[in-house]
């Protein structure tokens, strides 16, 4: 089998493994290649906590300003404040550096548009063949403009979400937050948020230094310092953040995670009990919402995977929600944009306006188990074991809109290829936690059969 590749370059962006594949050169000429796209005008970066975003932040620097960009610095902050700014500034696109919940050793630049959007589709093709055709606008030294710092971006984004939203009912109990922000670009927006609410906040790995004390992704086996601090504190709800804080996981009361599939039900359930309408997700989040969306008599529309498949569904259904079940709520109200601070301050209205606890509202959601497996895989050989399942399913009913999604009986399962990882990934949803991953288990096991 190949060594698996340490870059990976799609319509959505670059990322790779910092040192070994995503060199300052590379960073570079992306990032002329974007200024090019953007046509010189005004771009907005800003970057997560990694130990190697100030390298990759000087590299895109340089890029931009080469192709006669005005640059707008926002410093360390959440790839949903970069989206955000994008919007309110009217500026031309926006760079955000990050990996996500990718290891330490990786980073990666994601390209937005003007309309605050990721690139996708068209878009990021455009700037593929720019990038590839090596034809970048060439600013001379007279005409390269100087960097703009932005100091008060983040309290944008508080005030945005404030102002949507308004803080929590002064006449109920502040409620006890704890929050997990990774040590990324949620340590200082994260507190200073909640405290605006109204609630009293914990922090736990909220030193924003880059270094992971944990594995970035808010999975429920990442969240033990989270479950034992809202335990030890005897907290309402614990918060956890990636690293570029656009993702959200929850934690009850008692001290045990919900599932991320569960921030967005909850913030659906919230939302339409406010302003009905439809609600777009993509196909590997829970099935729980339909029967939320139904009790308000709502639709649920259903995308590829990926943010801008999900915000482009949004928009062309008129969505008043959205998001993706990996914990990322998009609320237009607010920001097009996967936004963990937009989910907190939801999820935290949720609970005052019921008055009940976590464990008490997800005990009331639809009794489903959603199970997540992947495994590093040869990419070159992804078709073929994407027919294999298309011929071996062909008797159930399938999506082929990304992957291969089957429904049987009592269950459904979604094979596909990552598009920032190179793995294989499976997701399986059934009544019961062990029905779902032995699902999932016999998929994984059914393609090492195919690849033998």
């Amino acid at each position: 089998m190949r060594a698996i590749p340490t870059l990976k370059i799609s319509i959505s962006g670059v990322r790779g493994v910092v040192g070994d594949s995503l060199t300052p050169d590379l960073l570079t000429r992306f990032s002329q290649a974007f200024g090019t796209y953007m046509g010189s005008g005004r771009v907005v970066v800003g970057r997560d906590t990694r130990t190697s975003g100030e390298m990759v932040r000087q590299a895109v620097v340089s890029g931009l300003l080469s192709a006669g960009c005005r640059i707008v610095d926002a410093g360390v902050c959440p790839t949903p404040t970069v989206q955000l700014l994008v919007r309110k500034l009217r500026a031309h696109g926006g760079i955000a550096i990050t990996a996500s919940h990718n290891p330490p050793e990786w980073n990666a630049l994601k390209f937005v548009g003007p309309d605050a959007l990721f690139l996708s589709g068209a878009r990021g093709h455009e700037l593929l063949d720019i990038y590839h055709q090596g034809e970048y606008t060439k600013a001379r030294g007279t005409r390269i403009r100087v960097v703009e710092s932005m100091p008060g971006a983040l309290d944008q984004h508080i005030a945005a979400v404030l102002e949507a939203l308004g803080p929590l009912p002064a006449d109920r109990r502040r409620p006890r937050v704890v929050l997990d922000a990774c040590n990324g670009a949620g340590s200082i927006v994260g507190p200073r948020l909640l405290e605006a609410l109204g609630a009293e906040v914990i922090g736990i790995n909220t030193t924003p230094d880059g270094r992971f004390p944990r594995p970035a992704e808010p999975t429920p086996e990442n969240l033990k310092a989270l479950c034992a601090a809202v335990r030890e504190h005897r907290a309402d709800i614990g918060f956890a953040q990636d690293m570029d804080a656009d993702r959200l996981a929850i934690v009850s009361e008692l001290g045990e995670p919900i599932g991320e599939e569960r921030t967005l039900v909850l913030a659906v359930e919230h939302v339409l009990g406010r302003t009905p309408g439809p609600v777009v997700a993509n196909l590997s989040t829970t099935h729980a919402l339909e029967p939320v969306a139904q009790r308000f008599g709502c639709a649920v529309f259903r995308t590829p995977v990926g943010e801008a498949n999900v915000t482009e569904g949004m928009q062309r259904h008129r969505a008043v929600i959205g998001g993706e079940g990996n914990g990322g709520v998009i609320y237009p109200r607010i920001n097009f944009a996967r936004d963990s601070l937009v989910g907190m301050g939801l999820l935290l209205h949720r609970l005052a306006d019921s008055g009940r606890t976590v464990s008490e509202l997800v005990s009331a959601l639809p009794a489903l188990e959603i199970v997540k497996i992947q495994f590093p895989f040869p990419s070159q050989r992804l078709g073929e074991v994407l027919r294999k399942a298309r011929r071996e399913y062909a008797d159930f009913p399938i999506d082929l809109r990304d992957g291969v999604k089957v429904m049987l009986p009592d269950a459904w399962f979604l094979l596909r290829g990552s598009n920032t990882e190179p793995v294989l990934r499976v997701v399986a949803e059934a009544a019961s936690e062990d029905a779902a991953r032995g699902v999932a288990e016999k998929v994984r096991d059914q393609v090492n059969e195919w690849l033998a």
